[in-house]
């Protein structure tokens, strides 16, 4: 397994991505990486860099429990650790998304709206005929829970390594620009997020591809 990564451009990975697109067939790529790495802008331009149809994203984000859970549970000020996740439900759309065969019907995921930080259920179509499904989030090379049976249901996965005050920078832009105040951005970045990183980048072995994109 890699231990260090790939320096890669956008195009390589297009055509990586490419290669995996088999008319009939149904194919899972999975992208993963620390908060802040780019995981969702990569999957999102493979997706509309790639021919119409030929490809969707499924993000793991679909799958955060709701706040009115995380409230009950402790949990709101850990939103986006791994134990704030659906990892049974993440796992289970994964494999029915792996069985959808030509003829079946649309198949519907959840998509996480961070405007309004809650996920909305049945908001992505899957289509039976689009062959590749890119999934991308945070955990999708941890050991413990559902998370092994999700990384099951995938060909082949990519981690991405990004440098790490350019991932940061990143994290507290997005976070003052979904509302949270540059104080309350600086702490969760270096909070909770970073304590996130930290358990990602130990499963960074697992992956099959390990890119640095230059």
């Amino acid at each position: 397994m890699p231990e260090t990564a790939e320096a890669v451009t956008f195009e390589q990975l297009l055509e990586l991505a490419a290669a995996l697109v088999v008319p009939g067939q149904r194919r899972i790529l999975g992208i993963t990486g620390a908060p802040g790495a780019g995981k969702s802008q990569l999957a999102g331009l493979l997706v509309s860099s790639l021919p119409p149809g030929e490809a969707t994203c499924v993000a793991m984000d679909g799958f955060h429990l709701s706040n009115e859970i995380l409230t009950v549970r402790g949990l709101r000020h850990r939103k986006g650790a791994i134990e704030t996740f659906d990892d049974g439900g993440y796992a289970a759309l994964l494999h029915r998304v792996r069985r959808q065969q030509a003829g079946d019907a649309a198949i519907y995921a959840p998509l996480f709206r961070r405007d309004m930080e809650e996920s909305i259920a049945s908001a992505l179509p899957v289509e039976a005929d689009t062959p590749l499904v890119i999934t991308e989030g945070n955990y999708l090379l941890q050991d413990g829970g559902a998370w092994p049976e999700a990384r099951r249901a995938m060909d082949v996965t990519w981690y991405l390594d990004t440098d790490d005050e350019l991932r940061r920078e990143r994290l507290l832009d997005r976070h003052v620009a979904y509302g949270k105040t540059r104080q309350e951005a600086h702490a969760w970045t270096n909070g909770s997020d970073q304590e996130n990183a930290r358990l990602i980048a130990a499963s960074a072995f697992r992956a099959d591809r390990r890119f640095r994109v230059a």
